[in-house]
Parts: structure tokens; sequence; C-alpha cells
């Protein structure tokens, strides 16, 4: 499904943008993101750039864009391994706090992934990349695919870290993997209203509501296909970078969560390169 309806679009975005608007500071803030360390030391990455750094390759010279780059901590990564980094997402706060951390060391665009080709430039881009965290956030990934394709030049590539739609789909508050949400696309969202956040802050928040879409592994694949994309790399992981099944995972050595117990038992996360021919 390629068109949302105008309203409904609306709704979504005003009300996630309104929730990560308003964590946005307490991210920054946190020790979870790190911005003291990169303040610090100027050879410092994410947590999640670092995983797939032998995966990414030689970025020295790289013009790539971030889409759904949050407070930059990515972004700045990467532009730290040499690329040329633009950011682009919806929250205007979370770009001031990318701001205030990179500098200007990466162009940031305030815009939702699908008007991103509004205020990019299309057909500019050796790399796109997306983290984790993001897909969910978005109800077509046909358009979102669109949106890749469009903003890469031929021979570019989208580099893709993300949580699996299997882990997406297991119940959070269970003691042990239990599935209870949609693994497949689905054209309502789930509505969640929760007033916490998955970084340590004593911050209370006021915006709870969340509007979610999951999206099958199979669906991302093929709808990067039906855009002309050509997969050279799909890995999965029996990790996140969260602790997002919380009394069922343990934090390892490297950063990541597994399953406490078993952790083969689930593929968690998973990185996927593509190119434009």
């Amino acid at each position: 499904m390629d068109q949302e309806p105008e309203y409904q679009e609306a709704e979504y975005i005003a009300v996630n943008k309104a929730k990560w608007d308003e964590r946005a500071p307490a991210h920054a803030a946190s020790a979870d993101y790190g911005f003291e360390r990169f303040r610090a030391d100027p050879t410092h990455l994410s947590d999640v750039v670092r995983f797939d750094r032998p995966r990414l390759g030689d970025l020295t010279g790289v013009r790539g864009v971030h889409l759904q780059c949050h407070i930059g901590t990515d972004t700045l990564s990467l532009a730290r391994l040499g690329a040329r980094m633009s950011g682009l997402d919806f929250s205007a706060e979370s770009l001031r706090q990318a701001r205030a951390l990179a500098g200007d060391t990466v162009d940031f665009h305030e815009s939702d992934v699908y008007r991103a080709l509004d205020v990019l430039d299309p057909g500019g881009y050796d790399l796109v990349y997306t983290g984790v965290g993001a897909l969910c956030w978005l109800p077509s990934v046909s358009r979102w695919a669109g949106v890749v394709a469009g903003l890469l030049r031929p021979g570019g590539r989208l580099f893709l870290r993300e949580s699996h739609p299997l882990l997406w789909a297991l119940d959070e508050k269970a003691d042990r993997p239990v599935l209870r949400y949609p693994y497949f696309e689905h054209v309502e969202p789930l509505v969640f209203e929760e007033y916490d956040t998955y970084v340590a802050t004593d911050v209370a928040f006021t915006q709870g509501y969340t509007h979610t879409w999951n999206h099958g592994l199979g669906e991302i694949v093929t709808a990067l296909l039906e855009r002309g994309l050509r997969l050279t790399l799909l890995e999965e992981h029996d990790s996140v970078p969260w602790n997002a099944l919380p009394g069922q995972m343990t934090e390892s050595a490297d950063g990541e969560w597994r399953l406490t117990s078993e952790p083969e038992r689930l593929a968690a996360s998973y990185t996927l390169v593509a190119v434009k021919d």
C-alpha cells in the first residue's frame, strides 16, 4: 500500500512526533547515548555503528544520509568514519540535540521520511543509512523503499541495521518468548500508551501514545527489489542494542542484549545491504 489517507498520516505523525520531541532531551542527557564520550574523544563511535563497522567498509568521501537520525549519534559516528553525512528526522527537538552534538560536521534536515525527497538531493547519495528502531514508525515499507531508491545514485547502497520483525511480534511483558503482535505489515497501527523510555532517566514524561507498524522481512526485501535495488547482504543477529525483552535478556560484553536462555532461538535484529543498479 503506497498511499495513506492524509488525515491518518497527519494523526500518526503528530502523535509520534510529540513523543520524540519530549524524549529527545532526556536521551541526549543520558549515559546511554554518551554525548560526553563523543565530546571527550573525537574517535568515539556509537555502539550501533561499531557493531557494523566491518560491514560498512571504507566510508572515506562517501556522501551519505541517515534517515530517522534522532539525536545524531549514529550520524556523527558515520561522519567520523569519513562519510560526508546529512541527517533527517521529523522531530525538531531531536535535531536541536543532534546539532548541539555534531556542530557543522553533519547537515541536518527536518522532515518525515516520506517527504525526504522534497528536502534532500534526489539521486545524490552514495549511502542511505537507517538504524535500529526506525521502520516500525512507518505504515508502508513500500513507500519507504521508494524514498531510498529516489535518494541513491546508481551504484549507491542502502545500509540497514534494524530490529527483526520476529522480535517486534513478541510480547515484551511475558516471562518467555510469546508471539503477541502482527509479524506482517498491517493497515491499522498498533497503539501503545507508555510513559517511560528505553534509557535511564528520572524525567517524568507526559506524552505516552505511539502509533507503530511491523513489516515482515520478506516484505522489506521485496519492497527494495521492486524499487530496483539488488540485495548484497542479509545477516540476521541474535542480539539488539537495548533490553528489548525485560526479564528475558542479558547484556553481553559487546553492549548487545540476547536472550538469557538459548539466544540462538531468536533472530533479534538483522543487517541488510542493497545496491541501486
